[in-house]
């Protein structure tokens, strides 16, 4: 584990997370796990303290701004409620992702370095050797790159010969920024590519190209198509294991003990209120 030392020495992970396990409880709004990051940004800011939130939700389409500013994206968003999934916009970067209980969000939300000092793509990198190292004894290669054709395309998309399985975004803060995950665990990725297809169909209505994604079949792949059957569970539980075995330090605690339900219930209202569908 010496890659996860080189980061502790450096200052970019802290020995000691303080980790919410949100698996297997869920809030039925969406936006509440980002929400709650907000707030985490805020402690980690006044505690000087790095937190470790994993979750999932049953079933959402989480959008980037830019996709909530499509023409017809309040159609999609209506065309996806039937379908019973939920529909937000986060704020965070990237485009549309898919959400169920196959995918595996984390994020990590640290205070910044007292230095003063902002690595973008440092804090990126940090994630990506997470998302690698926990699939290391699978013995396959983790590539980071743009994987054109991929829902939420980006420089930092995670991939396995050239299907990608994991995006990645940030939300900085005056003080504190949160580095976010979405895995795809379990089930197919030509479903989820198709849901995201279907979506920026109706959400385009006219739209020039460069204002999307082009989602095609065959970009996206679980890792359980790309190397072996896991479940969610599984692979969350090996990403808090090699943390541990690089020297990190995990403080279980749950969400309500670290957060009022009524401090996240005014952000989220903050939040649908700054990122309206347009």
């Amino acid at each position: 584990m010496e890659s996860l030392k080189s980061f502790i020495e450096n200052g970019t992970l802290p020995n000691r997370l303080v980790c919410i396990d949100r698996m297997n409880e869920w809030n039925p709004d969406a936006l509440y796990p980002f929400a709650l990051d907000e707030l985490l940004c805020e402690r980690a800011a006044a505690w000087q303290t790095g937190f470790l939130h994993i979750w999932r939700h049953p079933g959402a389409l989480i959008m980037g701004l830019r996709d909530s500013r499509l023409p017809g994206a309040r159609q999609a968003m209506d065309m996806l409620r039937a379908r019973g999934f939920s529909a937000v916009v986060r704020n965070s970067g990237g485009a549309a992702v898919p959400l169920d209980l196959g995918v595996v969000n984390i994020s990590l939300v640290l205070p910044k370095r007292q230095d003063g000092a902002l690595d973008f793509r440092g804090d990126f990198e940090l994630m990506y050797r997470l998302i690698a190292g926990a699939l290391a004894h699978f013995d396959s290669d983790v590539d980071k790159g743009e994987i054109a054709g991929s829902y939420c395309p980006g420089d930092y998309d995670v991939s396995i010969g050239g299907r990608k399985f994991c995006g990645l975004a940030q939300r900085r803060r005056q003080h504190a920024y949160a580095v976010q995950a979405f895995v795809v665990v379990e089930g197919g990725g030509a479903e989820r590519a198709a849901l995201a297809r279907d979506f920026y169909r109706i959400a385009a209505d006219g739209a020039s190209a460069d204002r999307f994604p082009a989602v095609e079949q065959g970009r996206m792949a679980s890792l359980s198509e790309l190397l072996a059957p896991m479940t969610a569970l599984q692979f969350a539980d090996s990403f808090a294991a090699l943390l541990q075995r690089g020297g990190v330090s995990l403080e279980p605690a749950e969400a309500g003990a670290l957060a009022a339900e009524a401090e996240v219930s005014s952000i989220m209202a903050a939040l649908k209120e700054r990122y309206p569908v347009l």
